[in-house]
């Protein structure tokens, strides 16, 4: 199929393209960004004046929730709220249930989403056997079902020997080893300690729950050479560690969240249950730490954060509510309010939301590698078009995902997303 997209700004954040043209698409890959194409005859053309035209969103932390919690959202659901938030590729955890650590589930997994066409999925496959922290997953066989990297998800690894063995392990086979920092016994608060927790009463997660996992990570990847990516750094603590292993030279990335660059403990209010997130909102001074972070490139990429819960679980007392909130069709708009905020630029905007978690992911692309998060001749088709000049409000009802929870109901967000292209295919299109 031919497909051309017409008078839009077509931005290609990794290599500063940046003009108003035309772009046109055959076989799923693109063969033209300058429209000079004479006898290019589209089977269909989109027309995107007065919008931009951009690499596929890239979300490196998305739930689904299927296998196991399907009461919270169903694969065709999530991957629907996905491309309707422009998001072509996403990775997701592995703690579904049964947990993904035996490559026939990962299989399947991978399976089922390509069968619905719509966003790209790359599974994290179990660092240890159902998360348990005791003995290390089969990490070749998983790697050769489609798993991208190893993750613990939220389980703390309490045992430092088995992650020292599993880091080792993986720095052998050249995998990546994605971690979320919170030693296991600080981080079992339900809030960011502090004023605020205190006065409601709320058991508090120190920041020391995140500068110590880091520290300790520090340590084991100089000793063992693994790559590892820090999964939503959430202080300026942890930014100013961040900053000083990237100087040294480790092999770190890391990740923030859309809920950490935007919230705070403040939002919490009068324990609002969809605040309830995990890492905890904490204090204005780190929220702007992260917000610098992301501008000067100590943090890699922006994620969703995308856990959908189940209305049951959210409506509790705020101590009992379960932690996550829906983020897919809210990345980009978060993204752009971040930008507009920071005065990051549209091509930093971009960046942080497709070259740069490419980048991240890098080899377990595979084919995808070259052109992922990016707009190239001869690259893969996986294109978002949005209106940056036209705002929408975040109504729960209206969300595609299967969990309506967010912290963001009824806010006027930026950008909104017209068309998601993958594989060259229009897999939305807002009527």
């Amino acid at each position: 199929m031919k497909l051309l997209i017409k008078n839009g700004r077509i931005i290609d954040p990794a290599s500063g393209f940046d003009q108003v043209g035309d772009l046109a698409i055959a076989a799923g890959r693109i063969v033209s960004l300058t429209g000079s194409l004479a006898d290019f005859t589209p089977n269909k053309t989109l027309d995107a004046t007065g919008c931009i035209v951009a690499p596929g969103l890239i979300d490196l932390s998305a739930r689904l929730r299927e296998p196991g919690h399907e009461h919270e959202g169903m694969l065709q659901s999530e991957l629907a709220a996905a491309v309707a938030g422009g998001v072509t590729s996403l990775v997701c955890p592995p703690d579904t249930d049964p947990v993904l650590d035996e490559p026939g589930l990962v299989e399947m997994l991978k399976f089922r989403a390509e069968k619905l066409h719509l966003s790209r999925v790359f599974p994290l496959g179990a660092l240890t056997r159902a998360l348990k922290g005791e003995a290390l997953t089969e990490m070749v066989q998983l790697t050769e079902s489609g798993c991208v990297a190893f993750s613990q998800a939220e389980v703390p690894l309490a045992n430092t020997q088995v992650l020292m063995r599993a880091m080792q392990y993986a720095a052998t086979f050249g995998y990546a080893v994605w971690l979320r920092p919170q030693e296991m016994h600080l981080g079992r608060g339900v809030a960011a300690s502090g004023a605020l927790a205190t006065r409601l009463g709320l058991s508090g997660v120190p920041v020391a729950a995140e500068t110590i996992a880091l520290h300790t990570i520090f340590e084991l990847v100089r000793a063992t050479g693994a790559r590892v990516h820090l999964c939503r750094i959430s202080s300026a603590a942890g930014v100013a560690l961040m900053a000083q292993a990237k100087a040294e030279g480790l092999d770190v990335t890391c990740d923030v969240s859309i809920n950490s660059l935007h919230l705070t403990d403040v939002d919490i209010g009068y324990f609002d249950s969809r605040m309830r997130l995990d890492p905890p909102l904490r204090q204005q001074r780190d929220r702007d730490a992260l917000r610098r972070g992301l501008l000067d490139g100590t943090i890699d990429a922006l994620v969703s954060d995308h856990s959908p819960v189940d209305a049951d679980a959210k409506t509790l007392p705020f101590a009992e509510a379960e932690p996550g909130a829906t983020g897919l069709e809210l990345l980009l708009s978060l993204a752009c309010k971040w930008g507009n905020d920071s005065a990051a630029g549209i091509g930093r905007t971009l960046a942080v939301l497709t070259c740069e978690p490419a980048r991240v992911l890098g080899q377990a692309l595979g084919t995808l590698q070259a052109s992922a998060g990016r707009l190239v001749k001869g690259g893969v088709a996986d294109i978002c078009v949005f209106d940056p000049g036209s705002p929408w409000t975040v109504e729960p009802a209206a969300l595609r995902s299967q969990g309506r929870h967010t912290p963001f109901a009824g806010y006027e967000l930026p950008g909104c997303v017209r068309y998601t292209l993958v594989g060259g295919q229009v897999a939305f299109e807002r009527a």
